[in-house]
């Protein structure tokens, strides 16, 4: 499990950028803050809101040293079509369909085979440096606004 403070767990996952075929590791972000979100499932009420405000706030992510990617069980192909029908999404949405990294983060449902909704921040020298576990969506679902005030705690 990932815990403030610990190393990240390593992955390297599949997905989409919009409608292109990515491959994405953790090491790909050395030096940098990443902003990993989990969201169980595609074209659901909740992830349909929070992905499109992190999207909308990813240049004032960026500015803060910051990347973010998204991370759920769906398949590529899936991933390609909801960022169609959202307009697009312009950080990787990555593919665990096996939970096996969900898992090391401590997000998989796995007796319903699916990711919880939380948000990672991993600091640039690839520690957990903030995690938030939704304990019951959508009440309490972190907004990019909340999220870059968590990256300023990291400047």
């Amino acid at each position: 499990m990932a815990d403030v403070g610990s190393a990240a767990p390593n992955f390297t996952l599949t997905g989409a950028v919009n409608q292109e075929d990515v491959e994405v590791s953790l090491s790909d972000y050395a030096g940098k803050n990443l902003v990993v979100l989990f969201y169980p499932l595609a074209f659901s009420p909740v992830c349909a809101e929070q992905v499109p405000d992190f999207n909308e706030s990813l240049s004032a992510i960026q500015a803060k040293n910051a990347e973010v990617i998204a991370i759920n069980r769906d398949s590529t192909f899936a991933h390609k079509a909801w960022s169609e029908v959202l307009g697009g999404v312009d950080f990787p949405l990555l593919a665990d369909m096996n939970l096996a990294i969900s898992k090391e983060f401590g997000m998989a449902i796995e007796d319903v085979g699916i990711t919880t909704r939380g948000v990672f921040i991993i600091d640039a020298s690839g520690n957990v440096a903030f995690k938030h576990v939704e304990a019951a969506p959508p009440d309490n679902t972190l907004s990019a606004e909340q999220v870059l005030g968590e990256l300023d705690k990291l400047q």
